[in-house]
């Protein structure tokens, strides 16, 4: 349930989340828009920002359609489970029509919960922050466009983990170096 208090966290205030989203099958943008507009219709959940969206190339399985990949910010209350919520990402993934066919293969949408808040987490179900979420341009680019401050919980600011990768950034294509 989303509405189960997370351990440690106060019962006031609001939780800053970051996502990832991502598509590669059908009107990407569409997808990545309706994804955006049912997280936004999650009671309880409040909008901060959405990055621009940027196009890169696969990972894993090359041989398939580039990405259009986005981050959002949004704000869930603080008696929230950040397990719940995960969650509620799949079960948005579900009803827009993902299968889970191939690892890191094609995909309608993908839902990644990047950080909650300053939460650490290693369970069966998830892990925060997101594991690769330091490897991959695709989501720091992105992520230090809505905010440029923003650090790994307990860690480097992100923007340093951005200068160890390799990448060419073309406009809004993304492609590993």
């Amino acid at each position: 349930m989303i509405g189960s208090r997370a351990r440690g966290v106060p019962a006031r205030g609001r939780i800053p989340v970051y996502l990832g989203l991502g598509s590669n099958l059908g009107d990407r943008q569409q997808n990545l828009d309706r994804a955006g507009n049912l997280l936004l219709k999650t009671p309880g959940v409040s909008s901060g920002r959405f990055s621009g969206v940027y196009y890169t190339e696969p990972q894993g399985v090359k041989e398939q359609p580039w990405f259009a990949n986005q981050v959002a910010e949004v704000y869930c209350p603080a008696t929230w489970s950040a397990i719940a919520f995960v969650h509620r990402l799949l079960q948005i993934e579900d009803i827009l029509g993902r299968k889970r066919d191939i690892r890191w293969g094609p995909r309608v949408i993908d839902l990644d919960l990047l950080l909650w808040g300053d939460l650490r987490l290693q369970s069966a179900e998830a892990t925060i922050p997101h594991p690769r979420m330091t490897e991959r341009a695709f989501v720091l680019i992105p992520l230090l466009e809505i905010r440029s401050d923003i650090r790994l919980p307990g860690g480097r600011p992100l923007k340093e983990h951005l200068r160890t990768l390799n990448y060419d950034l073309d406009g809004a294509d993304i492609r590993q170096a």
